[in-house]
């Protein structure tokens, strides 16, 4: 039986922090920004945690190879 794989895409856009929480970053980055505010670009550059428990324990096993 070969080794599991960790969940490539799940790889590609989350993290888990030191705490364990799941790291993500935010959409409505990418394109259309001319219309955005500097504000609201500059929100957007941050990372944000996954907020509910359910969904983070889902992402925590694609994560754990």
């Amino acid at each position: 039986m070969p080794k599991m794989k960790r969940h490539a895409g799940a790889k590609k856009r989350f993290s888990v922090t030191g705490k364990g929480k799941v790291r993500r970053l935010k959409a409505y980055k990418s394109h259309i920004l001319t219309k955005k505010t500097a504000k609201r670009k500059r929100n957007l550059r941050r990372a944000a945690i996954v907020a509910t428990n359910g969904e983070a324990k889902n992402l925590k096993r694609l994560l754990s190879a």
